[in-house]
């Protein structure tokens, strides 16, 4: 269910990586080929965190935008009635109730605590940018390695 949930969160609001790794992680105790994916899936999560700090309009960008599922989170906690404007049938106004308004709150956490995460590890520290790549060059390495010895 991680692993799905992360996928899905890869085209909607959550960490998408991050649940991921955390799927993978699982089945990485009885699958091979869970193990395998592991390393580079977590990599490109912290690559995807770098990148996100290595200029101000970036995390200027992050951290508005994780404020921004932060409101929409408050605005399904808040359960407001349906506006007059509101063109669809009522019960497609904030769909799936307060449990939808909590997680995207956890998200919006999740989010503003990476970007503290990745602003500490990686704002203007381009050696620990470089050892990651190497580090991501090296899993890709011994993926490819495994994958083709068990050809």
């Amino acid at each position: 269910m991680l692993l799905l949930a992360g996928i899905a969160a890869m085209v909607l609001p959550g960490p998408g990586l991050l649940l991921m790794a955390a799927g993978l992680a699982v089945l990485s105790q009885q699958y091979t080929w869970a193990e395998r994916l592991l390393d580079p899936v977590l990599l490109r999560a912290l690559r995807a965190a770098a990148e996100g700090v290595e200029t101000w309009p970036r995390i200027v960008a992050s951290t508005i935008g994780a404020l921004g599922i932060g409101a929409f989170g408050l605005v399904w906690l808040l359960d407001p009635d349906t506006p007059d404007w509101w063109p669809i049938a009522e019960r497609w106004w904030l769909p799936g109730g307060v449990w939808t308004g909590v997680t995207l709150l956890l998200s919006c956490a999740i989010a503003l605590g990476l970007l503290v995460y990745s602003y500490r590890r990686f704002h203007g520290k381009p050696e620990a940018r470089a050892a990651l790549e190497g580090e991501i060059t090296e899993a890709d390495d011994r993926r490819h390695h495994t994958d083709e010895h068990e050809r």
